[in-house]
């Protein structure tokens, strides 16, 4: 989640489907409350990643028609990617 989705219906929505909302409160809160700090940070990561990997065509646009080709390119991208963040 992020901080647009930090409001009490949506926080008690993820509650109540078993998730643990991962959201800081906005400053202006009367009642903040406490997050984890590392998860969020996480979160960010994973973000950053999709938006690496939408930078290859053939991830976002799926030229692949078979399944096993498209895990391929993906694992092909991904060690890709983190032989580049090594350099």
């Amino acid at each position: 989640m992020d901080r647009a989705y930090e409001g009490n219906e949506t926080r008690q929505l993820a509650l109540d489907l078993g998730f643990i909302p991962v959201v800081p409160p906005t400053r202006t809160r009367l009642d903040p409350w406490e997050y984890d700090r590392a998860m969020y940070r996480r979160r960010n990561e994973v973000e950053r990643l999709f938006r690496r990997l939408k930078g290859y065509r053939r991830i976002f646009s799926r030229f692949e028609k078979l399944d096993a080709m498209f895990l391929g390119f993906l694992c092909f991208v991904l060690v890709a990617d983190g032989l580049r963040g090594l350099c």
